[in-house]
């Protein structure tokens, strides 16, 4: 049970619901940056906090989900969700000076972090492989939008990286004190206490509006229910049971995904940086991944 617990790369059962995160995550960043247009970051949050919610209610009650009934637990819960929704704060506000290609980039700095993080506060360990793989990983995603780099501002992207930062912490504290944690109890919390946090905030600026175009509907509702809430659920469910170094490193696969979406849907371009960028992040993920043997057999 102590091999498998410390089991350095991604678990074979759990690549299909990586697939699932990877592939919402990647859909929903260029709606995201769309329904920015429409509404400012304050509103679309909670929105989307609210939509999320009101589909995990019907289920938590369905699944007769209860909350922990110790104060040390729902205190943990409760940072966690502040933490998440100061992430969620961070990435809006920073996408809207910057395009989806650079907030992406900058966000997906997260795993870096995160390796400097786990090994003082998590004891994973820190391989050779896990190293050469994030970053490289992390340059195929820089590449993928080199084009855009003359778009680049420094505020915006200041508070993208502290998006990367406060994401990494994230990861490091669910890991560290939530690990036995139900992954749906916790999105359920996470979307109250956004919601509740918002809604002060929105009442005070007096910024509750709710566009009725059916494209910024269709936006809230995808981006709300698949990004947020399923997404989410699966991620936790995910972190509770794989390395936080190895399942950081592998979402380094969404911004290839969303540039995937965004050529196939919105016809954005995709040339010779678009291969070599994704090819180097495929690269870096897989080598992330190598276990001990499969990387003593290549060698």
């Amino acid at each position: 049970m102590e091999d498998s617990a410390r089991q350095d790369y991604l678990k074979s059962r759990n690549i299909p619901l990586l697939i699932a995160v990877v592939l919402l995550w990647g859909s929903n960043y260029s709606l995201v940056k769309r329904g920015l247009g429409f509404v400012s970051p304050s509103t679309l949050l909670l929105q989307r906090f609210l939509v999320s919610l009101a589909a995990l209610f019907p289920l938590f009650l369905l699944l007769r989900k209860k909350l922990p009934q110790d104060m040390g637990s729902l205190a943990r819960l409760a940072i966690y969700g502040v933490l998440y929704t100061s992430v969620n704060t961070a990435q809006l506000v920073g996408m809207v000076g910057e395009s989806s290609g650079i907030s992406a980039v900058i966000t997906y700095t997260q795993p870096l972090f995160v390796l400097g993080m786990a090994a003082p506060f998590l004891n994973e360990r820190i391989t050779t492989n896990k190293i050469l793989g994030a970053t490289i990983g992390f340059t195929g995603v820089a590449i993928l939008f080199l084009n855009q780099v003359s778009s680049f501002t420094l505020e915006s992207s200041l508070v993208l990286l502290l998006t990367a930062f406060l994401w990494a912490i994230s990861v490091v504290f669910y890991k560290k004190f939530l690990g036995l944690a139900d992954p749906f109890v916790a999105v359920f919390l996470q979307m109250t206490i956004g919601s509740v946090l918002f809604i002060a905030l929105d009442l005070g600026m007096g910024s509750l509006t709710f566009p009725t175009s059916m494209e910024y509907v269709a936006i809230v509702l995808y981006s709300s229910i698949a990004g947020l809430a399923i997404a989410n659920v699966l991620w936790l469910h995910l972190l509770r049971n794989e390395e936080a170094t190895t399942l950081s490193s592998s979402v380094l696969l969404v911004p290839v995904v969303a540039l995937l979406f965004g050529w196939g849907l919105l016809g954005e371009n995709f040339g010779f940086e678009s291969l070599l960028g994704s090819a180097l992040t495929l690269g870096g993920v897989f080598l992330a991944n190598l276990s001990p043997n499969q990387l003593h057999a290549s060698s």
